[in-house]
């Protein structure tokens, strides 16, 4: 699989198996230096959440979030990992979107209008713009860990976990990043877009006037 041959040694490859029914435990087995396995269907959210506890409780500095469908390109982390070095950025977002490039995949016109009208929302709601605000392509440090372990979006975690990061002021920062056609799965954008669109707009403003959830100081586990 592409994420062993680019790892340099170093990397543990956390697989979140959300209760899948098909071969896809066989495979994560392969692969991965663990596999949790959900009891139930947890979805997007749950999903990340989970490896994010893990990565807490096993005192990761840094955690990579990785889609399974092909769309993210395994020599991409260490862009990532570099951008967050030289940044000091707590969270490093792959974008599709900033530069223009031989080979990128740039997704369908209703996609991409969708993510305009988030990225703008986002925009409104944090004062940060970030034009890739649903890529899944993203690196984060300690503290986010932490934060998200205890605490992260279900429903539309991308761009509501944006959100929930400006309300505890951390930064974010987004790098330019080769994505590819996804190879399994379909968008929730291009099912039902406008019940979609209007559902994700509604969250990120519910999530922005939610009263902040007072955290915990972190304990050794």
């Amino acid at each position: 699989m592409e994420l062993q041959e680019h790892n340099p040694g170093n990397w543990d490859i956390i697989v979140i198996n959300d209760h899948s029914q098909d071969g896809t435990l066989t495979h994560a087995k392969r692969i991965a230096t663990e596999v949790l396995e959900l009891p139930i269907n947890l979805g997007i959210g749950g999903c990340v959440q989970s490896g994010l506890l893990y990565a807490k409780r096993k005192g990761y500095d840094k955690a990579v979030q990785f889609d399974s469908d092909g769309q993210h390109v395994a020599s991409e982390i260490k862009t990532l990992l570099w951008a967050m070095n030289e940044t000091n950025a707590d969270v490093i977002i792959g974008s599709r979107f900033i530069s223009n490039f031989d080979g990128q995949f740039r997704s369908s016109y209703l996609r991409r209008l969708g993510i305009r009208m988030i990225s703008h929302t986002a925009k409104v709601l944090t004062g940060k713009s970030i034009k890739d605000p649903t890529s899944g392509f993203r690196a984060f440090n300690r503290k986010v860990i932490e934060l998200f372990a205890e605490n992260y979006p279900v429903h539309y975690p991308e761009p509501e976990s944006l959100i929930l990061l400006h309300k505890h002021n951390l930064t974010v920062h987004e790098v330019s990043t080769l994505m590819c056609p996804r190879n399994s799965g379909q968008s929730s954008i291009q099912q039902k877009a406008l019940f979609y669109m209007l559902n994700v707009l509604l969250g990120m403003f519910v999530s922005a006037i939610r009263p902040q959830r007072k955290r915990e100081p972190s304990h050794a586990v």
